[in-house]
Formats: structure tokens, C-alpha cells, sequence
């Protein structure tokens, strides 16, 4: 039914090859959005201060732990930032992610029942590692030592006003936290930092600094409600279509020509960043509340188009053959096997829906403790408050999980 009212949408999961991730239990519950270049999430971005590291002797963000220390200890003995690592509160699901402290390759069986990002593995050695190492950071003086009060914004105010070394987000056409480096710090010169493919594993301290979690391999997952009538149904489905079709897509991602962009030399569209607009303004990100429905990236010409299109080109510094240099290495780390994909079951995992609300919580609490602990206390700290995760709820978490993937009701390692 779904495909006669939308068969454009519909013919697209087909040739993207999503048709499996729709299904639970052998029955479809979803439609399924295209995500371009699933496999290097590289719109999240990690941007920093370069003339900060420069006047300490480092051209370039150094790429191993023993170098980053040595970097990180002497912006602070220079009087140039206290915190350089900054640092905010945990805030919901994600914040904490130890892909860069597993053994690859993984063991199938535990990255599909420790491996989600979605309820932290606590009790796991990547997680300890992890945990260590944040412990580190912060006995060093490295993270602000009230980062457990520190909401999101504050955190990214304190980069703009010049406190804190680097901040991470999505680009965008306009970036609100380098437009406002640059206008508290004219002189400032701003870098992006990312792990080149050769220093992917970093041996000296049995770090993987280029693994990463890859986006699933679609965008929004879309149901429907159960008690929804044929009307309503159609009438979403249509609007999936008709925001699917090329023309209505582009205008509601770029707007009006002359208004909201202009055409390049090269022929594609490039964003005006004008504050002005107020009747024909795009929403947040573009729009994209309105059209990810369909798709999770503005997606114009090649990969060089789309960065050199989702940055802004009024600013002092331009990133866009950083980002582009950081997407190729992202492709190239991906390849050798250091992307990871979560974990996707075919059935519901009843400890999930039971716990994971309770362990997010309680981990948390423990987290803070264990990071704040003195190096000494480390050990009997994490160990301690691990088994008692697992008390809470985890140890079922994993039960379930190996339960439905030794019945074949989950994904395998890409």
C-alpha cells in the first residue's frame, strides 16, 4: 500500500538495499530515509584553536596521547587556557562513546551485546579504558573540574569566549560558535582536527583514536500510529513522496535563489548566510525538521559540493578542504574495519525496554565517580560501581541481547 502512494520513496529503500532494516519479527514497521555517506559521519566536526597550539610548538593537532598531554600541559603552564579540554555534563544517550578504546578486530558476540552506544557497557574493558583515560584527563587538569555542572551551552560558550582549546558540532552554513570566536577574537585562527588514517591505532598507549561509530545505514526510521485512519496514512505517505521529488526537495533544503542562495560558477548552489530574511527565512539547519523525512543530508554534486555547500565562506578561516580531508580519512578508516555499526536486533530485547532508562541514569552517577577518583582509587572505584551496573539491570541487557543474536535475530559486524 505504502508503495502505490509512494513509489518514489518506496523504489529507494529497494535500491539502497534497506528493505531488511524495516522489519521486526518478519513484519514491516518502517520506512526508512536515505542517509548519504552513512560510513564517516563526517558532518561532526571537531574545531580548535590553532594559533593556541602553534604558539606551543604544534603546527598541527598532535595525533598521539603522549603528544596530546604534552600539548594540553603546556597551554596551561603558558597561562593560555586553564581547562583546555573544556567539558560539560553528560546529557543523554551517546555522550559517552569507547569505540576508540575496543580490540579490533571485535569479538561478534560482545560488540553486539556491550557494543551499543545507546546504554553505556559499563562493566566492559573498552569502557574501562575509557573510563581511565577520562580519569587521566582530569586528575591532569586537562577538563574543567566542574564539568558535571556544566550544561552543553555553557560549555560551548566557553570556547567562544576564548576559555577552552577545541568544541565539536555539525557544520553548517552558519555556525554560531566560530562566527562568535571570531568576533571576541579577531586575531584568532581556527583548525580542524581529525586522526589521519596511518595514526588510526595508536600502539604507545593501545588507543584506536580513528574508530568511530558509523551511522546506521538509513536515516529517520518512520512508523505510523496503530490507531491512525486510511486518510491519515495516505496523507503522510504523499507528503514522504512529494518531499522525495528532486524539485520540491531543493527548494525546501536551499530556499529562493537570490534570497537564500546563489548559483556558482560551477553551477550548484551555494548558501547565503543573510541574517535579514525574515519572511522567506529557513528554519534550524535549513530546514531540515522539514525535509529529513526523506533524507538526512543536504546532497548536491559530489562529496567536495556538499562540504564545500554545508560550510560558511564568510569567515576568516575556510575548513572546507579540512573537511574534505576529514571525510577521505573517515572513508579510509571505515575500510579497515575501524567504523563501527551498532548492533540491530529483529526483535525487542525486554531488558532493554525494563533498564535502560534506570542505567543511563545510574551511569551517570557512577561515571562522575570514577573520573573524579584519584588514579590510586581508580581500580577499586570503576570495579565497584561496574558490578554494581550490573546489578542494576546490565547483566540482563547482555543475557537478552546474546539470547536474540544466538537465535540470528540481530545484525552481524559489517
Amino acid at each position: 500500500e505504502f508503495a502505490k502512494v509512494a513509489p518514489t520513496y518506496s523504489q529507494r529503500m529497494v535500491d539502497l538495499g534497506q528493505l531488511g532494516y524495516t522489519q521486526l519479527n518478519g513484519e514491516t514497521y518502517f520506512a526508512l530515509a536515505e542517509r548519504p555517506y552513512y560510513d564517516t559521519n563526517y558532518s561532526y566536526v571537531t574545531f580548535y584553536r590553532k594559533d593556541w597550539t602553534k604558539q606551543v610548538g604544534y603546527e598541527e593537532y598532535p595525533q598521539t596521547w603522549e603528544e596530546q598531554k604534552d600539548m594540553y600541559t603546556k597551554l596551561k603552564e603558558a597561562g593560555i587556557c586553564e581547562y583546555p579540554l573544556g567539558g560539560a555534563m553528560l546529557n543523554g544517550v551517546g555522550s559517552d562513546q569507547n569505540y576508540g578504546y575496543r580490540t579490533y578486530p571485535q569479538d561478534e558476540l560482545e560488540w553486539a551485546t556491550t557494543g551499543d552506544y545507546a546504554i553505556p557497557a559499563l562493566s566492559s574493558d573498552a569502557n574501562r579504558k575509557f573510563l581511565q583515560r577520562e580519569n587521566e584527563k582530569y586528575n591532569l587538569g586537562f577538563i574543567n573540574p566542574e564539568y558535571y555542572l556544566t550544561d552543553v551551552e555553557t560549555d560551548k560558550a566557553n570556547f567562544v569566549a576564548g576559555k577552552t582549546l577545541q568544541y565539536s558540532g555539525y557544520i553548517a552554513t552558519n555556525m554560531d560558535f566560530l562566527t562568535g570566536v571570531y568576533e571576541q577574537n579577531p586575531e584568532a585562527e581556527i583548525g580542524v582536527y581529525f586522526v589521519k588514517p596511518e595514526n588510526a591505532y595508536d600502539a604507545e598507549s593501545d588507543w584506536y583514536p580513528g574508530a568511530f561509530r558509523a551511522d546506521n545505514p538509513f536515516g529517520m526510521m518512520i512508523s505510523f500510529a496503530f490507531d491512525a485512519t486510511e486518510d491519515e496514512l495516505k496523507a503522510a505517505w504523499m507528503y514522504m513522496e512529494w518531499m522525495t521529488q528532486e524539485e520540491n526537495l531543493f527548494t525546501m533544503q536551499w530556499g529562493e535563489e537570490g534570497t537564500n542562495f546563489n548559483y556558482g560558477e560551477d553551477g550548484l548552489p551555494v548558501a547565503i548566510n543573510n541574517a535579514d530574511v525574515t519572511d522567506k527565512k529557513q528554519g534550524f539547519s535549513n530546514n531540515k525538521d522539514i525535509w529529513c523525512v526523506t533524507v538526512e543530508a543536504k546532497n548536491a554534486g559530489t562529496i567536495e559540493d556538499v562540504i564545500k555547500n554545508n560550510l560558511p565562506h564568510d569567515l576568516p578561516d575556510d575548513f572546507t578542504q579540512d573537511v574534505i580531508d576529514f571525510y577521505y580519512a573517515r572513508k579510509a578508516t571505515f575500510q579497515e574495519g575501524y567504523g563501527v555499526i551498532d548492533c540491530m536486533f529483529a526483535k525487542s530485547i525486554e531488558a532493554v525496554t525494563e533498564y535502560q532508562q534506570t542505567l543511563v541514569n545510574n551511569y551517570i552517577t557512577y561515571r562522575d565517580q570514577i573520573v573524579q577518583a584519584k588514579p590510586e582509587d581508580f581500580d577499586a572505584v570503576y570495579d565497584k560501581l561496574a558490578a554494581q551496573y550490573l546489578d542494576d539491570g546490565f547483566q540482563a541487557v547482555i543475557d537478552d541481547r546474546a539470547a536474540a543474536y544466538e537465535e540470528g535475530m540481530s545484525s552481524k559486524l559489517n
